[in-house]
């Protein structure tokens, strides 16, 4: 496949004259913040592992930034974009700036959080600058409706990214590094700076790796170990035996179902694996 065109991804200048002709002004109730750096892009392309043979869905492609870059590299490009005035315009961008790629790329006006189908072959990568308020359920929704999704790179406000690649007794691990966790095994993948983006948020971005793999085996389903999860951080300073005293119906119960599992009933959420709390809620099942 062919190099960048020197003019195909949008400068500075192109993202303020495409929002002025559109009339768009970021908002934050969406989270949009928009990437106008060619390089943050090519970047983000190149860490994602991109290959030609992929399919690559994208979330919230805003003014089309990292959709060209992608566009440049994969197979085909599945954008879904929530709003009205961005999903009509980038059709549009797609065929005046990469005219060759535009047969490549798909949009779907849609909300990711509730999209369940998208058009052409499955989609093997997940690319996507993902808004901060709705980062986490997004990115978990899109792995679990489309399990044929293989890597994942997704920048996140900074503070997501550590909260997603902590790793069991961070001060940071939580539901959404358990969570991640049942799907693949994540790590972070770099920083960005707030430069990079219009306007510029009050905070720093980081990437997160998401390599699929199975989930731990367990009779367990993952709605009930997500509800074991789910209850041991809902109050997480407690032990187990408190915390999860509801889930199991009384503290004796819970005391139970963790020593079937092998862990301590003093033991806290965040010193606990993915493949942990799918014991904890095997044992209740």
């Amino acid at each position: 496949m062919s190099t960048t065109e020197p003019d195909a991804l949008l400068s500075p200048a192109d993202v303020r004259e495409l929002a002025a002709a559109l009339g768009v002004r970021p908002t934050k109730q969406r989270g949009q913040n928009f990437v106008i750096d060619a390089n943050t892009v090519r970047r983000i392309v190149r860490t994602a592992g991109v290959r030609p043979d992929d399919v690559v869905v994208e979330v919230g492609p805003g003014l089309g930034s990292l959709t060209l870059a992608l566009l440049e590299a994969a197979e085909q490009v599945v954008a879904v974009e929530i709003d009205d005035v961005l999903a009509s315009a980038l059709p549009a961008t797609i065929v005046a700036r990469l005219p060759r790629r535009a047969l490549h790329f798909s949009l779907v006006h849609s909300d990711a959080m509730t999209v369940e189908e998208l058009p052409g072959p499955p989609p093997t990568a997940l690319v996507a600058n993902l808004p901060y308020n709705v980062a986490v359920p997004v990115l978990l929704h899109m792995l679990d409706r489309f399990p044929s999704i293989e890597r994942t790179l997704v920048m996140v406000q900074a503070e997501v990214a550590d909260r997603l690649a902590a790793s069991p007794g961070n001060k940071v691990y939580g539901v959404p590094s358990v969570k991640a966790n049942w799907y693949a095994d994540v790590k972070r993948a770099g920083s960005i700076g707030r430069n990079v983006f219009w306007p510029a948020p009050n905070v720093d971005s980081g990437l997160v790796s998401l390599v699929r793999r199975d989930p731990p085996e367990t009779t367990a389903t993952k709605a009930e170990v997500f509800a074991v999860v789910d209850a041991a951080f809902a109050q997480r300073r407690k032990t187990l035996r408190a915390a999860l005293a509801g889930w199991a119906g009384s503290p004796a119960a819970a005391e139970q179902a963790l020593v079937a599992a092998g862990i301590s009933p003093q033991a806290r959420g965040e010193s606990l694996t993915v493949a942990e709390f799918a014991r904890i809620a095997e044992a209740r099942a």
